[in-house]
């Protein structure tokens, strides 16, 4: 008997010196999680373009500074899904990032809009200064936090113009004109205030649509014209300059919330170092169109400066005539046009 508890006894010790020399030896869940590599998933509407310029620059940051523990998948072309699908998808963590103009995400906070009001910018450094103003920056980037989007990085994409079949040389020309616009009532009613009749459509029903004579002309960007080849339906472009275009990164919160807290800084680090540094490719990128535009036939035109001017006094209180009712919005609307105003 005493053998046989004594043979027990050492058994027990045995196990008991394995289990804690396995403790010691295995990693710690911090060091496990160090060493896991986590995929993140950007997505985007567009190619070959601002948009994926920048996630492209933000991929290589992030995969370089996590020593490769974030490994970024690119998925431009709405590859992953249309736009409200890609927002659905960061929302719920399945996408990790995507990138595009706030006014696709009035349907998670109305307050998004605010960015793109006409009248609000005059020039891309006007949008970068603004964008990078700290109060206005928190904001933005804080919209959406309570539906699942955290906003880490900006970029402006350009003035906008409309390309239409026929040409459009004063704003009289635009009456009776089906203009496409996005889903906005700050640009439903840019078009009206302009004359035309503004129908609201995806970007990918455009090219079809002036194809097949659904709309004359689509309200938008040069960038926009020669990446997905509008020239091919319509020549004529007239430069509004109203609204300006720009693009907001965000990134799925729950994603962002599993990460140990330096992978959330570099990914918020590069980000930033991404939106700081983009300008010029954004200047670049949009002569660059311009001059293919007018290569493929294309027909650049201004406004007479009289109605230029009496339009943008007309369009500049859109933000806040439309947001009067709505007390988050005008006060977004509101606190933009007070930044954009001290950096002229």
């Amino acid at each position: 008997m005493r053998n046989t508890r004594n043979t027990q006894r050492t058994a027990m010790g045995v196990a008991l010196a394995a289990g804690m020399m396995t403790a010691l030896l295995a990693p710690a869940p911090a060091a496990a999680q160090a060493d896991k590599v986590v995929v993140m998933k950007l997505s985007t509407a567009t190619i070959n373009d601002t948009q994926h310029e920048w996630l492209k620059r933000f991929a290589a940051l992030v995969e370089k500074d996590s020593g490769g523990r974030i490994k970024p998948e690119i998925y431009p072309a709405s590859q992953l899904g249309s736009i409200p699908r890609q927002i659905e998808g960061v929302q719920f963590g399945s996408i990790q990032g995507w990138m595009g103009p706030p006014e696709f995400l009035v349907g998670v906070d109305e307050r998004y809009e605010a960015m793109s009001a006409p009248g609000l910018f005059s020039s891309i450094d006007q949008v970068m200064k603004v964008a990078q103003d700290p109060p206005i920056q928190k904001m933005m980037y804080g919209i959406g936090e309570a539906k699942g989007l955290t906003g880490v990085g900006f970029a402006p994409i350009g003035p906008s113009s409309i390309l239409s079949k026929k040409q459009i040389t004063k704003l009289a020309d635009l009456s009776g004109m089906k203009v496409r616009v996005l889903a906005s009532p700050f640009q439903l009613e840019l078009i009206r205030r302009m004359g035309g009749s503004p129908i609201a459509m995806t970007l990918a029903d455009v090219l079809p649509g002036l194809q097949q004579g659904t709309i004359d002309g689509t309200l938008t960007t040069m960038t926009i014209y020669t990446t997905m080849k509008y020239y091919d339906v319509g020549k004529f472009v007239v430069e509004t300059d109203q609204p300006y275009v720009n693009s907001i990164g965000v990134m799925s919160k729950k994603w962002m919330d599993s990460l140990p807290a330096d992978l959330q800084k570099i990914v918020r680090d590069d980000a930033a170092k991404v939106t700081k540094e983009i300008t010029p490719f954004v200047r670049d990128f949009f002569a660059e169109q311009t001059k293919i535009f007018v290569a493929n036939g294309g027909i650049i035109s201004k406004l007479p400066k009289a109605e230029y001017d009496a339009m943008t006094v007309k369009i500049s209180s859109i933000g806040d005539d439309l947001s009067k009712s709505k007390p988050a919005l005008n006060e977004a609307v509101k606190t933009l046009f007070a930044s954009a105003a001290t950096h002229k």
